[in-house]
């Protein structure tokens, strides 16, 4: 029985996106998002990592929260395929409705009633009801994972990005496409200087987050309709086959499947 990957969303509920896929083995690159993530294990076994505790084993009924911009990934175990649903959350949004969320690093919950919550939630976005009854399950769900994980606000991981770096960062941010010659000559430091330090505080290379920006950046795109041969072009991907290559990789689905 082959896998299949469903989307959910809502002009109306513009914070929130939900994926379920289903006997899945797609794999994925460590990465990050502008969101904030909640993801539940319905079924099988997978190894997530970007934890403060290192890798951690995940089955059925796990939930992981990841803070946006944390450096993660989450992948079946070998030979093996697994089902899940993940929750994305923007980020501001979650800031202004439940703070305690809004910390620096992931966690990994085994709580039975929180996980039967998400699903209960999980199939309400799915479902005909109202946009209110939605929200508010939401709300209710994210404040119980509040109260589960113990959470309160940390440091963002943009505010805990040496000053030095930061400048990398913005230029990363306005002009993807810079050379790691310039990214080095304004961070005043050489190119394996700045790769070390770089890593050590975003956990990817420069090149690798500009690659990530990159495939979160094709996500807007699609959603807004854009061609993905404009957006290749536009992120300064070799062609639109390298932004296939690279979006899988890192979303584990299509562009296309995406899209939907």
């Amino acid at each position: 029985m082959p896998g299949n990957t469903s989307f959910w969303r809502d002009p109306v509920l513009p914070h929130v996106e939900s994926r379920r896929a289903c006997r899945s083995r797609a794999c994925y690159k460590p990465h990050s998002h502008p969101t904030y993530s909640i993801g539940a294990v319905d079924a099988g076994g997978s190894i997530f990592t970007g934890s403060k505790d290192g890798k951690v084993a995940l089955g059925n009924g796990s939930l992981v929260l990841v803070p946006a911009g944390c450096v993660h990934a989450c992948n079946p175990l070998p030979d093996a395929h697994w089902s899940y649903q993940m929750l994305h959350l923007d980020a501001q949004w979650l800031h202004t409705h439940v703070p305690r969320l809004d910390a620096s690093s992931a966690s990994v919950l085994h709580e039975p009633v929180l996980y039967a919550q998400f699903c209960a939630m999980n199939a309400l976005l799915f479902s005909p009801a109202s946009p209110a009854a939605k929200q508010e399950a939401l709300l209710a769900l994210l404040h119980a994972c509040a109260d589960a994980s113990g959470a309160s606000p940390l440091p963002s991981h943009a505010a805990r990005i040496p000053m030095q770096l930061r400048p990398v960062v913005q230029q990363l941010q306005s002009q993807p496409l810079a050379s790691l010659a310039q990214l080095a000559e304004l961070a005043g430091m050489s190119r394996y200087q700045l790769i070390r330090a770089f890593r050590a505080a975003t956990g990817m290379t420069p090149h690798a987050y500009q690659l990530n920006l990159g495939v979160n950046r094709a996500r807007s795109g699609l959603q807004a309709g854009s061609a993905l041969a404009d957006i290749a072009c536009e992120l300064g991907f070799a062609d639109q086959s390298h932004l296939q290559r690279v979006f899988k990789a890192h979303a584990g689905i299509t562009p296309g499947r995406y899209r939907g």
